[in-house]
């Protein structure tokens, strides 16, 4: 106060040294923020006015403002301060600050300014706007590069107004201060190193303003500078490398990878986007895709281990920057090999065929076995299961085997292998394929043909056709093609004869006749036919045929008995007088030379007179038998007939008539008329020369029945004989003739009892004695000429007894004698060996036949018999021995006819 108030006076005496007006100006000087009523100055004093003049004078401040910051006091002429006088707020932030205040003095009017100078104080400290100033700088700014800051504030005046501006400490940032006119000074950030937003992306430093009192006053601001961002920064992976396994044959979206990279920068310049490489090739993306925002690597395909044992991906990491960057990184992708291919068989080489007669251990063929897989997995073993002549070795070839044999083959057992070959892997699960290999067995020609076992039996039917085919004979050939194809022909050298007649086709073995057969000439046959393969060398075999004739019913029955003279079938009988009921009147006999049912003969009577009622006839047999006695004075003769029917299809017969004459009992026996000896007894010596050959006539024995027709039918038969093999009688003419030549062991003399014995119902008989002396042939010539003589006699004294009897009977009977030496004389016709022997009772030939050999045995009933015909001694007296040409009945009925 003191000081303003001396400046004021100065100021005072100065402006009235100068200034010579009425107005006068004080000036007075005070410090602002001075409390209320702080003296400002005596105006009344400094005005040289009686401060008791200024009330009555009138002195006022004329202020307009509502709210003064001084107030005159009028009793003491003093100024005071009326309120808080801030210069900062009366004059802002002016060099110097004055307040004038006009006064007036009305009485009289005189005008005075005071001027009040409010002197500084530092009250205020330098101030910025804000508190925290944000800057943003991007980090691509280069060094040197200037910011400029908002300077500071301070309400205080030039003296105390800022004076500095101060930078926290660091090292990107330098401070630097220009002056900008009167009494502003701005700062500049002023950037001395790259910046790295990476690095550091905000930076806080504190700028200070100092003001220039004493102590001087400061306010700070925090510099908040954030570096933005330039995308300078590449994406980097977060892995040096990214090596992954995967299994084989995952399903498809299995995650094979999730890579990751970062950007430094931020914003999109920070922000990745995953993909694959450029050069990533087409097929990859088809096994593979990735997530453009997490980076997870799928599997989309199909991944199979024997296709692609690793991958290798290029993987690109993009930031979304204006000018984007990127880093590629490789995925290394190793497969694992999983068990999932079965092994494959693969046949190299392979014989088309193998023959037959290949040694044991004969390659076959080759195989090669392979498995994608790898390791144990890819580990294949081979093996056939079979239990065939087969079996495989591995070669030196890794996975290559050998197909061998390992026995001996034969085609014609098994000509074709279907070898199951089986690869299994050593995988876990194990895993197994097989592959069926066909192997066929070549024929080598090492079988002959065969034919079936045992020689072959054919029957053909008689009357067959020339030419064509009656049979064929089959032979095998278990070979094939050329080895198995068979030619036939008949062999020669054995059947020179009958071959002549056959031929045979070569290729079918069908056999062909060039004639006709008769069964009646021949019944069977024999030949030979060799079958020939067409192999190199060929092989044959040959078959023994026999060839059976079948019977057709191609011969009528021919009636045996009885037959006529003239040999028509007509016949006489004789019946004795008052014969039972049942009594035979006579047997039919017929033959027919066909067999079985065509040789089955049934007989029947036709009616011819009324006497045909008393008859009765056996179908099968042929006995005709009189069912009532007949009246010799009333009936002394009738006729009927009686028909003879094969059973053939169609049947064949024929027939034959009977003439009956009624007679008288058998009632005589017969009479032995040579030999007779002189005793009267039938015995008689014969000598023979010792050296007759066979069939020499010994003598006969002769006989005579004073009865007429079977009653005096006579037959000879040899009851005792001392050698059977001597000498044989023939039993219709009683001739004795021998068997054979004698020899020297032969006895000398030889008996032979003969019985003769007629064919009544029952019959009568006599026995006769001959002795057959050997005697050399001096001695026979002279007994010759003896027992000549003595034949010549006793023919003539048989010619007188039969002249005789004949005499005696022929009154009585003389037509009926007429008709039996009718009969007798055609009977008298010697038959040959083609007459077969009698039927049995069925119409069929009698039954002891030995069937293609030995003898036959056949019951003859005709009157007289060739001389060809002889009775073996000791056998039936009624059994004669003929050649060897039928078989019995029941025989064919058991063959069977060819098919």
């Amino acid at each position: 106060m003191i000081s303003a108030n001396l400046y004021a006076s100065v100021w005072g005496i100065y402006y009235f040294q100068f200034n010579f007006c009425v107005v006068l100006q004080i000036r007075y000087s005070i410090s602002e923020e001075v409390n209320e009523g702080t003296v400002v100055g005596n105006i009344a004093k400094d005005l040289g006015i009686d401060k008791n003049e200024l009330k009555a004078r009138g002195y006022r401040i004329i202020d307009s403002s509502i709210e003064p910051l001084f107030r005159f006091n009028e009793d003491n002429g003093f100024l005071y301060v009326r309120r808080n006088v801030d210069r900062e707020e009366i004059c802002e932030r002016s060099s110097a600050c004055v307040i004038n205040l006009k006064t007036v003095l009305q009485k009289p009017l005189e005008i005075h300014y005071v001027g009040i100078e409010v002197l500084d104080v530092n009250d205020h400290s330098p101030s910025f706007s804000e508190r925290e100033k944000r800057l943003e700088i991007f980090e691509s700014a280069l060094p040197g590069a200037r910011f400029q800051l908002q300077p500071a504030r301070d309400a205080d005046g030039l003296q105390f107004s800022i004076q500095q501006y101060k930078l926290s400490q660091n090292d990107l940032f330098r401070l630097e201060v220009e002056e900008r006119g009167e009494d502003r000074k701005t700062p500049f950030l002023v950037l001395q190193k790259k910046l790295d937003r990476e690095t550091v992306g905000k930076h806080k430093l504190l700028l200070t303003a100092i003001d220039g009192g004493r102590p001087a006053k400061s306010g700070t601001i925090e510099l908040l500078i954030e570096v933005l961002d330039v995308n300078d920064n590449s994406p980097v992976f977060t892995q040096d490398a990214y090596r992954v396994t995967l299994n084989e044959n995952v399903p498809p979206g299995t995650v094979v990878v999730q890579i990751n990279a970062t950007d430094l920068d931020e914003g999109a310049n920070g922000e990745i986007v995953y993909s694959f490489g450029k050069e990533v090739d087409v097929s990859l993306k088809k096994l593979f895709s990735i997530d453009s925002q997490t980076g997870e690597i799928k599997v989309i395909g199909e991944i199979d281990y024997e296709q692609t044992k690793n991958f290798e991906i290029d993987v690109r990491a993009t930031d979304k920057g204006p000018v984007p960057l990127f880093v590629d990184k490789i995925v290394t992708i190793k497969v694992v090999d999983l068990n999932d291919n079965i092994p494959k068989i693969e046949v190299t080489s392979f014989s088309e065929s193998v023959p037959e007669d290949c040694k044991i251990e004969t390659t076959v063929g080759l195989i090669s076995v392979s498995d994608l897989d790898s390791g144990s997995n890819g580990k294949v073993s081979c093996f056939i299961p079979d239990d065939a002549p087969f079996s495989i070795y591995p070669s030196l070839q890794n996975n290559m085997y050998a197909i061998v044999t390992t026995s001996p083959l034969d085609r014609e057992t098994k000509s074709l292998y279907a070898l199951t070959v089986i690869a299994k892997d050593a995988g876990v699960p194990s895993l197994s394929s097989q592959k069926t290999i066909t192997v066929v067995v070549s024929d080598v020609n090492d079988n002959k043909p065969e034919f079936p076992v045992g020689p072959q039996t054919f029957y053909i039917i008689e009357n067959n056709k020339i030419d064509a085919p009656l049979f064929s004979v089959r032979a095998t050939d278990n070979d094939e093609g050329d080895n198995a194809r068979i030619l036939y022909n008949l062999e020669k050298n054995k059947d020179k004869g009958i071959v002549l007649f056959l031929n045979i086709d070569s290729e079918t073995g069908a056999i062909s006749t060039l004639k006709s057969f008769d069964f009646e000439s021949v019944e069977t046959f024999q030949f030979h036919v060799v079958a020939t393969d067409s192999g190199s060398p060929p092989l044959s075999s040959n078959v023994t045929v026999n060839v059976f004739i079948l019977d057709q019913n191609d011969n009528a029955p021919v009636i045996l008995y009885p037959v006529s003279s003239n040999g028509s079938a007509e016949g006489v009988e004789e019946i004795p007088r008052n014969v039972n009921a049942g009594h035979l009147v006579t047997k039919i006999r017929a033959y027919d030379a066909d067999i079985g049912y065509n040789g089955w003969l049934l007989f029947s009577l036709q009616q011819v007179t009324d006497h045909t009622s008393f008859l009765s006839i056996n179908s099968e047999s042929g006995e005709v038998v009189a069912l009532k006695s007949f009246d010799f004075e009333s009936v002394k003769t009738f006729q009927f007939h009686v028909v003879a029917t094969d059973s053939g299809s169609p049947p064949l017969s024929s027939n034959v008539t009977v003439n009956v004459f009624i007679l008288d009992q058998n009632d005589n026996a017969p009479v032995i008329l040579y030999p007779v000896s002189s005793n009267g007894s039938a015995e008689g010596v014969e000598e023979i020369p010792r050296n007759v050959n066979a069939g020499h006539l010994v003598t006969k024995v002769r006989a005579y029945d004073a009865d007429i027709g079977y009653n005096g039918w006579l037959l000879f038969s040899l009851q005792q004989v001392t050698d059977h093999s001597l000498f044989a009688l023939d039993r219709y003419t009683g001739q004795i003739r021998t068997l054979r030549s004698f020899t020297e062991t032969d006895e000398a003399e030889h008996k032979l009892l003969i019985l003769v014995k007629d064919n009544g119902n029952v019959s009568l008989s006599a026995t006769a004695t001959v002795i057959v002396k050997l005697v050399e042939p001096k001695e026979a010539f002279a007994a010759s000429d003896v027992q000549s003589a003595a034949a010549e006699d006793e023919d003539s004294h048989v010619t007188f007894y039969l002249i005789i009897t004949l005499g005696s009977v022929s009154l009585l009977f003389l037509i009926s004698i007429i008709v039996l030496i009718a009969m007798q004389c055609s009977k008298s016709t010697d038959y040959t060996s083609k007459y077969l022997p009698e039927p049995n009772y069925d119409g069929t030939l009698c039954h002891s036949i030995q069937y293609r050999s030995g003898d036959k045995r056949y019951m003859l009933v005709g009157p007289r018999m060739s001389v060809g015909s002889t009775i073996v001694p000791g056998s039936h007296a009624n059994t004669l021995v003929l050649p060897d040409r039928r078989k019995t009945c029941e025989e064919v009925r058991n063959v069977s006819y060819f098919k």
